[in-house]
């Protein structure tokens, strides 16, 4: 008897149209994100740089399913809700940035075409990471019937995009507030947890592979890596970090601040006894 080769034994290793669909994506992905810098190289500028991430994300959900050549329902919610997520995030930080006229974590990045390179570079990395699941999903041929980790799934997506949602509102009026200039907002979801628009993110896309793992098969399921780096990103790279450093700067004398600080979770909002 011949022995079992590793795509005898998982099949969808030599998908063909799943590879391709993939290798395209990718593609595409480094194509817009290397274009969208030359573009802000050139102008010396970052206002476009969350609208093009967002932006890829909503192609590359479209094209996957265009490319991949089914339709089913997963992948129609799954697409749906990623396009959802892009439309509202990119809009809510496009028109932040048009208001604040910068975003401070390029003070020292537009003026150094070499590192903004990396910047847009490691944004493509992001798009694709995040998107993986969906991607797979949207390759896939096979018609998978709904099921528990599905509605699970979706329904830790709708938790997370309004966690994201409200805690963006929330903190975009505190700060339009002339009351509140050079504070820092301490309610609402903010009373929970220092960064619950981040919860959020996180919530959405965990949400999201969990119900594209309906139809994964063997190594299919290392995908998951893509919540963990969208957390992994936010929690110790470019999000939180930052942020915190920043917070500690401007606030750090201030009793009220450290208060806070002590007693509300960096992100998870842990119950206070």
């Amino acid at each position: 008897m011949a022995a079992h080769t590793e795509t005898d034994r998982f099949p969808e290793l030599q998908d063909p149209i799943m590879g391709s669909t993939l290798v395209r994506c990718a593609a595409t992905d480094l194509g817009i994100q290397w274009a969208g810098w030359a573009l802000a190289a050139a102008f010396r500028t970052e206002k476009f740089y969350d609208l093009a991430g967002s932006g890829t994300f909503i192609l590359l959900a479209h094209l996957s399913r265009i490319w991949g050549g089914a339709s089913h329902v997963r992948q129609k919610v799954q697409t749906g809700l990623v396009t959802a997520w892009g439309l509202r995030l990119g809009t809510f930080l496009f028109m932040r940035i048009l208001k604040d006229g910068h975003d401070r974590r390029f003070n020292h990045v537009r003026d150094s075409p070499g590192t903004f390179f990396v910047y847009w570079t490691v944004q493509a990395l992001w798009v694709f990471m995040t998107l993986l699941p969906t991607l797979m999903l949207n390759s896939e041929k096979r018609d998978v019937p709904l099921g528990a980790r599905d509605y699970i799934g979706w329904t830790i997506w709708g938790l997370g995009f309004a966690t994201e949602a409200i805690a963006d509102q929330q903190k975009w009026l505190f700060k339009r507030d002339p009351d509140n200039a050079g504070k820092f907002i301490q309610s609402g979801l903010w009373a929970h947890s220092r960064h619950p628009n981040y919860l959020g993110e996180i919530l959405q896309w965990s949400g999201l592979w969990l119900s594209a793992s309906s139809t994964m098969q063997g190594p299919q399921y290392l995908s998951a890596a893509s919540p963990l780096f969208v957390w992994f990103l936010l929690r110790h790279v470019s999000g939180i970090p930052i942020l915190e450093k920043q917070a500690m700067k401007k606030w750090g004398s201030d009793a009220a601040f450290l208060k806070y600080v002590r007693t509300t979770p960096l992100l998870w909002p842990w119950p206070k006894f």
